[in-house]
């Protein structure tokens, strides 16, 4: 993601390391709300046949850094398209009958 601008425009490196005890979570839900100082995101994974999909993490940001965010989403996706070609939502892969 973005790092902070230092005050001549420029971004400044932040370097990121992984604690012993970080895991991924597997998610294929998101649900966001905001309220006027926060952005919410809870992932949540749905398995078919079950009620519901159950949270798995609930990740809490500035609209700020939401945008920020957007942006880095952006990006990437671009670039991965380039690479590997174009994501397509599954209603565009098998329109109704």
């Amino acid at each position: 993601m973005i790092g902070p601008t230092d005050p001549n425009g420029g971004q400044n490196s932040v370097e990121v390391s992984l604690g012993e005890h970080v895991e991924g979570r597997y998610s294929n839900v998101v649900m966001i709300t905001h309220t006027a100082t926060e952005v919410i995101l809870d992932f949540s994974v749905h398995v078919p046949g079950l009620p519901g999909p159950k949270v798995v993490s609930r990740i809490i940001i500035t609209p700020e850094h939401a945008k920020r965010l957007l942006g880095a989403l952006d990006d990437n996706i671009k670039k991965y398209e380039k690479r590997f070609g174009a994501i397509h939502h599954p209603e565009e892969r098998n329109p109704p009958a």
